[in-house]
């Protein structure tokens, strides 16, 4: 934060508590609670009239403890742009601290499971609920609560994996994370719209979806110039690539012709992000043995 905006929030900050002070001192001076002389406001409905009392000491007092309190609290903790109070504490620190207390209380529980072969730990009740808690903090949020993701997201209950499903190759895609890149119109940046609609019909007829038969026979030439290399002659895809089988059911983008038209001319870009960086080593491997056991 620049100078200017710490100096501004600051200002900002004190000048409320300081005019809140100085509202309430004001609108008590002057006012008395003697019932011999009480004052109205001059308003009046219905033969009701709208008294002019001051504030309850004890109400008065309260407000005045909330502005002292207010004071201490800004001293002591951020909340004055850049000045981070006498106590020095920040929400990274805290949470560094919870992490490292985390740590020491289940470390040893991690590392005892991280020493057991993934598909052996997939049957272990209490680490797949340490899994599920894993997966539910931080993957949950694109491949849903119950794994079975979404359009873009892939699902990780069936066993159509892009990237392969054995323990190395999802620990592997939990370290490091994974790239998906579809270059638009594939190997054939010059392909044309007739081409277009020729490939998506060809791709329709792998799973035998509704498809023009004249087109889909044409479009074979065009997916073996354009789509091939990465998808595979048959069309079955390529696990080192992340290349997905384009012949069973599970469409990470859709299935129908408006879906597959706008995948092969603008292409598909996805990322799914490291995990290296936020959880440990054995806690990967629980997640990944979790993972495992979905489709397991």
């Amino acid at each position: 934060m620049s100078t200017f905006w710490s100096i501004w929030i600051s200002v900002l900050v004190l000048g409320t508590i300081f005019g809140c002070w100085w509202l309430l001192s004001a609108t008590r001076k002057g006012q008395t609670s003697d019932s011999e002389t009480e004052r109205t406001t001059g308003h009046s409905f219905d033969g009701i009239e709208e008294y002019d009392n001051p504030l309850p000491k004890w109400w008065y007092y309260l407000f005045i403890g909330t502005c002292v309190f207010s004071l201490g609290y800004l001293a002591l903790y951020p909340g004055l742009g850049n000045f981070q109070g006498l106590l020095g504490w920040s929400q990274e620190g805290q949470w560094e601290e919870e992490v490292q207390l985390a740590d020491a209380r289940y470390g040893e529980l991690y590392a005892r499971y991280g020493e057991v072969p993934i598909p052996e730990l997939a049957e272990v009740e209490d680490a797949m609920q340490m899994g599920q808690r894993l997966f539910a903090n931080n993957c949950a949020v694109c491949h849903g609560s119950a794994a079975r993701g979404a359009i873009g997201f892939p699902n990780l209950t069936d066993d159509a994996w892009l990237y392969g499903g054995e323990p190395e190759n999802i620990v592997e895609t939990l370290t490091n994370g994974r790239q998906g890149n579809m270059p638009a119109k594939g190997f054939m940046p010059d392909m044309t719209s007739t081409q277009v609609d020729q490939v998506v019909n060809y791709v329709l007829s792998f799973s035998g979806r509704e498809r023009d038969e004249a087109a889909a026979e044409a479009g074979e030439a065009v997916f073996a110039q354009g789509c091939a290399g990465c998808h595979g002659a048959d069309a079955t895809g390529n696990q080192s690539m992340g290349a997905p089988n384009l012949t069973d059911d599970a469409w990470l983008f859709g299935s129908t012709y408006e879906w597959i038209e706008e995948t092969v001319v603008n292409g598909r870009q996805n990322r799914m992000p490291a995990q290296s960086d936020r959880l440990s080593e054995d806690q990967i491997h629980i997640l990944a043995a979790y993972v495992y056991s979905l489709s397991n």
